[in-house]
């Protein structure tokens, strides 16, 4: 019973890492989003409030979030939206929300990280719920946007800097590069929920301003932005960090770096399904993805993320809790899902 005591305690620990690095990238790439989107409309003047209203909306239906965002404000308005992404705490998924989530998966993992990072994600954690924050905020918000990215800029350099190249690294960084994959693809979706009338250059630059990309844009194309190359270089650049293909080669490498596993063949789930997104990444094209329909193409990579999450929450933290049960049960992915959302309630 120890081995299996210790299988457990190991498998929450590093899920409770996963999920803090999750929940700061996650919390980072709404920062970057809402503050660059704010940035461009002050040049768009002439917009009315129903037409800021059909800029801001994609972005919470992109996210899933529009079952829940009805509920509360009902059809809303630009301010709404951005009141819902940022420190509504009835959306699990507002940057307050998360910043508070992933402060506490670090607080019940505390011994498994540096004094400097606790400090920092602690720091930030203080900030986004004092009046402070809130004041700052409402008065200057590309500055309170500002602050977050920078301190998130902090911790991901913390990390890098004090935590051990272990296993658990290898959670928090797959954690990291699963989430941003899906974001990017998330980022680029939001253009198959915008009205014919929206302004769509406006629209692709922020993307690529979203995304930290301007610079590597513009170093390999000449001209005003165009949503071919957009899309090129933030799925399948082989050298531009955030781009898909990048975040998912990082994702595969952890995963064979937890399992000892070599490259080419697999010993689970998570492995598999991973090789598969790498697969389509490396020899598929821009052309292809497109002609299958911008939308469906990113809705089958996001599928592919979550699938991949799921196999790894399956194989190292849910298998560890049942191994050697005398009862044989058949884990279905309701029980999955089911026992993750038990997991997660116990840390909030």
């Amino acid at each position: 019973m120890g081995i299996i005591w210790n299988k457990a305690m190991l498998s929450r620990v590093a899920n409770t890492l996963y999920w803090m690095v999750r929940y700061v990238e996650r919390a980072d790439n709404l920062a970057r989003l809402i503050d660059v989107n704010e940035q461009l409309l002050l040049d768009w003047e002439r917009l009315d409030s129903e037409r800021l209203r059909d800029f801001w909306m994609p972005i919470v239906w992109s996210a899933g979030d529009d079952a829940l965002y009805g509920e509360l404000y009902g059809s809303g308005n630009s301010a709404d939206v951005i009141r819902f992404l940022t420190d509504d705490r009835r959306n699990p998924n507002s940057i307050l929300s998360c910043l508070v989530q992933a402060r506490e998966n670090a607080r019940t993992v505390r011994d498994q990280l540096s004094d400097e990072l606790w400090e920092e994600l602690n720091s930030l954690y203080l900030f986004v719920i004092s009046t402070d924050g809130e004041r700052m905020l409402r008065d200057d918000p590309p500055r309170y946007y500002g602050f977050i990215r920078r301190s998130v800029f902090t911790f991901q350099g913390i990390a890098a800097s004090t935590i051990d190249r272990s296993m658990g690294w290898d959670f928090m960084d797959m954690g990291r590069h699963l989430e941003r994959a899906d974001k990017t693809t998330r980022f680029l979706d939001i253009s198959t929920f915008l009205p014919p009338t929206a302004p769509m250059a406006m629209h692709w630059n922020a993307i690529v301003r979203s995304c930290g990309a301007m610079g590597a844009y513009r170093s390999v194309n000449a001209g005003a932005v165009e949503p071919k190359k957009v899309f090129d270089l933030l799925v399948f650049s082989r050298t531009f960090p955030r781009s898909v293909r990048s975040c998912m080669e990082r994702v595969e490498q952890c995963l064979h770096s937890i399992s000892g596993s070599r490259y080419g063949d697999y010993t689970d789930a998570a492995e598999r399904i991973a090789g598969k997104v790498m697969g389509e990444l490396n020899y598929g094209s821009v052309d292809e993805f497109l002609a299958a329909g911008m939308h469906d193409s990113l809705d089958h990579l996001q599928d592919q993320f979550n699938n991949i999450g799921e196999a790894m929450f399956e194989t190292y933290v849910l298998m560890p809790h049942v191994i050697d049960s005398p009862v044989k049960v058949n884990h279905t992915a309701s029980t999955i899902r089911a026992w993750k959302h038990q997991q997660e309630q116990e840390q909030q």
